[in-house]
């Protein structure tokens, strides 16, 4: 599906004047769990598994870097020239084998280990045959189920089982059990955060030969439960627009030719063709992000996209 590039928060966030389109160099990420799909984003990375690209970062050590125009070489976080903490990161993930069952936090228990809660959504790419996610507990299973079924071992007795295509979307709210099933991959907009609760692992020996390491009581701390109703009530929460349109972001689904204005700050996902916008290439993969204030762009040829955004206030 993907291929290189040919070529080349809200408007307080940023201070610059270079107001045009910054396409950003993937991060690659290897993990036991990853497989091949991403490679060719990321073609000289040392790793012989990819689990995920960081299409857009703006964290310490893991800083997504401009490819072009007068920015060239600096971070996104350089070119931001801002104390404030950027609010979204955005990935590629390719699960050639299945991830953990794991949690994220809200705000508040997040705040506890200095860092952002983990509400995200994703957008399924490619699906083999049968794939599967892990997506909240099965009906009518309470956050005290889980409890029981963490300390017994049993965690897989308590979660219900997905099965997903192509084109689908999931939203994940922080306290949602969740895990990614093998032959899956997919793009994950998500609030910029790190904290991730491994609930069960199915086992699995890590590099070290040692047992990966669960965390089952922060795990059951953040736990909650939710029905479609109450996932749908968050996820449409500032308005039942687009793919999501939640407190901490809005995601569209785009074709070229497209137009629209980035007075706030907007970020292009590609997800499929080539085209370009403002003239600057993009091909299937490419992440692009466009400044707060800079007003019209367009997109053209044949690209389809995912549309980022920040929250409606």
């Amino acid at each position: 599906m993907f291929q290189q590039a040919r070529g080349l928060k809200n408007m307080k966030i940023e201070k610059t004047q270079n107001k045009y389109p910054l396409l950003l160099a993937p991060i690659a990420k290897t993990a036991l769990w990853g497989g091949q799909k991403l490679k060719r984003l990321a073609p000289d990375c040392p790793y012989d598994k990819i689990g995920e690209i960081w299409a857009l970062s703006v964290r310490s050590g893991n800083d997504s870097r401009i490819l072009n125009g007068p920015e060239a070489g600096k971070t996104l976080g350089e070119y931001l020239d801002t104390d404030a903490p950027f609010p979204l990161l955005i990935k590629f993930i390719d699960a050639a084998q299945k991830l953990s069952i794991q949690v994220h936090p809200d705000d508040a228990m997040a705040a506890e280990e200095g860092d952002l809660g983990k509400t995200e959504m994703w957008y399924i790419l490619e699906a083999e045959e049968g794939a599967e996610l892990i997506y909240g507990l099965a009906p009518g299973k309470t956050a005290e189920d889980f409890r029981r079924a963490a300390a017994g071992g049993e965690i897989e007795s308590v979660v219900r089982r997905q099965p997903v295509r192509a084109g689908e979307t999931y939203f994940i709210p922080a306290g949602l059990i969740h895990g990614i099933g093998g032959g899956i991959l997919l793009a994950e907009i998500q609030q910029n955060s790190d904290l991730t609760y491994r609930a069960y692992d199915y086992g699995r020996i890590g590099a070290d030969g040692k047992p990966r390491p669960l965390h089952l009581e922060k795990a059951s701390m953040a736990v909650r439960a939710f029905d479609d109703a109450a996932i749908r009530a968050i996820r449409f929460s500032r308005g039942e627009e687009g793919l999501a349109n939640c407190p901490f972001f809005r995601v569209e689904k785009k074709t070229a030719p497209f137009t629209g204005r980035a007075d706030s700050f907007a970020i292009l996902l590609v997800l499929s063709g080539s085209g370009a916008v403002d003239q600057v290439p993009l091909a299937a993969g490419n992440c692009c992000y466009l400044p707060a204030g800079m007003g019209r762009y367009d997109v053209t040829e044949n690209l389809e996209f995912l549309l980022i955004k920040e929250a409606l206030l």
